[in-house]
């Protein structure tokens, strides 16, 4: 028996594992676990080579909970360790094991698929228990080992009569953390860590229900077994090659994933790559509504098969971050509690590569089935638009697959609107004027109005059109996005050019003066035009500009500058309908002033903008007019 001080450079390390080197005290669970996978990898890649002459046979990671003697066990069928190798690599802090086994066997052992990187995850343990026993033999011939240490630098290592091959950790947990010897959360813990784990981990067991026989009578009360609980898949789909995968093992792992979504994914991207980094992972695109609120944190990263984060910003580009699935690669450099990201050049390149194989694989449905890309437009719209914004690279990509829809339900993309209204919808300057509207409903006469005109009315809802409309017209100079009730009145309606207004000059600044009179000067701005007479004698439009940069203002944040946008509006009154000459020759000034805010609030109505107090005035206005 020998006893000593650990070598460490500080008088007690543990106080500071416990209060800063972990984010979360919960990880303890997922480090352990992890070392006792690499202990098993090890040792089966040992065997492989010839080098340790032992039989692998069908190792699994053991969980005990001893809730009366308060401790948990963590036991694992590895490669063990002698005392010499206890001394070397528990005694002095922050040597790794797993990298110097990795040093050594660099050529063989590359895709052994060992975890550990920094030595440090066993002492995770001494941040929810008081007391640390390894009781450990190696699959060399030596005897086991046994190291007892209560947190502080002192320890105790002797022989042990263990004579099964690998390592048990015996965790005395401490008062202030008896809710790790609780079932339910040791099976939250490893299903939330250890769920893709490469070994078989076990926990307890559980009832199996026996298949019914053939003779069962009709009372027949189903029979049960005691089994094995294994709580995690050591084979998840994103391990295996596209090519051995049925899009029914994608459906399948999709649920294994969210167990509580019952809505089945649009499609799914697999990932696999090995040069110039490793990465492999599934991503999966679930329909996403026009609410920009969005649960972010839905993809899991994982390195090799340990769970390390569900926050992959840095990884996965910002506008994917809205799909679903999981990433694992080797290559992501973390912090010793594998809990953030560090700076790297490899996380830049792995994005990119996110971003290619997304556009790529976009773009293949695109052109395998453009009717089913159609239909689901709707639902991944918003990712597509926002990935336009936000990653130049894939802006680049994706003009071959975004698409622009009209209120009549036919999809577009870019260039075959362009070629589509090259004839016909084109301003005085030569520009190609792309109609549209942010709501069928709400802007319904207007849509109406154009249609009648011959114009091509786009749908585009998203929160975030407004965005992309200015990058579009950025790139593309001789384009032009309007919204149907915007303040371009020659793009909505047809004007003939040899229209003249029924009134005179005279008149028509009599009139004007009449209007501005009733009409809120500081929310609008009469403009009076010659207009059909068949065409509404009050319409309400909005500048264009300052109507997208307040959108722009209420998504983006405060990432414009432009603060809280006024309501300002153009009321355009067309002066050759007869409502126009009714109210100039009108001589009673009320009957005047209620035939003006009568047509106003109509025109309001007409845009959703009549509520509260005026649209319960506009109504009393309306039955005094019918009586």
């Amino acid at each position: 028996m020998s006893t000593g001080k650990i070598n460490v450079s500080v008088e007690n390390i543990f106080p500071l594992i416990k209060k800063f080197l972990y984010s979360d005290h919960e990880i303890f669970l997922r480090e352990l676990v992890s070392n006792a996978t690499d202990a098993t990898l090890k040792l089966k890649h040992l065997t492989s080579i010839g080098e340790a002459k032992v039989e692998y046979g069908n190792p699994i990671i053991d969980i005990k909970v001893d809730k009366e003697g308060k401790k948990l066990h963590i036991i694992d069928q590895g490669l063990g360790m002698t005392s010499e190798e206890v001394e070397k690599y528990i005694n002095q802090i922050a040597f790794s094991g797993a990298e110097e086994f990795l040093d050594k066997y660099k050529d063989s052992a590359k895709d052994s698929g060992v975890i550990g990187h920094f030595g440090l995850g066993f002492y995770s343990a001494f941040m929810v228990a008081d007391k640390v026993e390894i009781i450990t033999k190696s699959y060399k011939d030596e005897p086991a080992a046994h190291w007892t240490c209560d947190g502080s630098p002192n320890f105790t290592l002797s022989e042990s009569d263990k004579t099964e091959r690998g390592t048990e950790i015996i965790l005395h947990i401490a008062d202030d953390s008896t809710e790790f010897l609780e079932n339910h959360k040791i099976s939250s813990l490893l299903n939330k860590y250890n769920k893709f784990m490469p070994i078989p981990i076990r926990f307890g067991t559980k009832q199996e229900q026996l298949p019914r026989p053939e003779d069962a009578p009709k009372d027949y009360k189903p029979e049960y077994k005691e089994v094995d609980n294994i709580v995690n898949n050591p084979n998840p789909a994103w391990t295996k090659q596209p090519a051995d995968l049925q899009s029914e093992d994608y459906s399948k792992f999709y649920r294994e994933l969210y167990p509580m979504q019952f809505e089945e994914p649009l499609f799914n991207i697999h990932l696999n790559v090995d040069y110039p980094f490793n990465l492999t992972g599934i991503l999966y695109f679930p329909k996403i509504d026009n609410n920009l609120q969005i649960q972010k944190d839905k993809i899991q990263l994982y390195q090799n098969q340990v769970f390390v984060t569900d926050n992959v910003e840095g990884i996965v580009p910002e506008f994917l971050t809205m799909l679903k699935g999981v990433i694992d690669s080797p290559d992501i450099p973390l912090n010793v509690s594998r809990s953030y990201l560090q700076a790297d050049g490899n996380v830049k390149k792995i994005s990119n590569y996110i971003t290619r194989k997304v556009a790529d694989k976009l773009k293949s449905l695109f052109n395998e089935n453009r009717e089913d890309f159609e239909s689901k437009w709707n639902d991944i719209k918003v990712v597509i638009e926002y990935g336009q914004l936000s990653e130049p690279k894939f802006y680049e990509k994706a003009g071959a697959f975004t698409l622009y829809p009209t209120v009549d339900g036919s999809y577009y993309t870019l260039e075959e609107l362009k070629e589509k209204l090259k004839d016909n919808q084109t301003d005085k300057d030569g520009k190609l004027v792309v109609l549209y509207t942010s709501n069928k409903d709400a802007q319904h006469s207007y849509i109406d109005a154009a249609k009648e005109k011959g114009y091509e009315v786009l749908l585009l809802d998203s929160p975030i059109i407004s965005h992309l409309i200015q990058k579009l017209e950025g790139d593309n100079e001789n384009l032009t996005f309007t919204r149907v009730d915007g303040d371009h009145i020659d793009n909505l309606i047809k004007k003939d050019e040899n229209q003249i207004s029924k009134l005179s000059d005279e008149e028509k600044e009599k009139l004007k003066a009449t209007l501005e009179n009733v009409v809120p000067k500081e929310t609008y701005s009469v403009q009076l035009e010659a207009l059909d007479s068949t065409v509404a004698p009050f319409i309400i439009t909005q500048p264009e500009f300052m109507r997208r940069m307040k959108e722009m203002s209420a998504t983006g944040g405060g990432m414009f500058g432009l603060g809280n946008m006024p309501e300002m509006y153009n009321l355009v009154i067309n002066t050759n309908h007869p409502l126009s000459t009714n109210i100039l020759n009108e001589s009673d000034v009320k009957n005047q002033e209620r035939l003006i805010q009568q047509a106003l609030d109509l025109a309001k109505l007409s845009q959703n903008l009549l509520k509260g107090e005026e649209l319960t005035k506009f109504v009393k206005r309306g039955f005094e007019m019918i009586k």
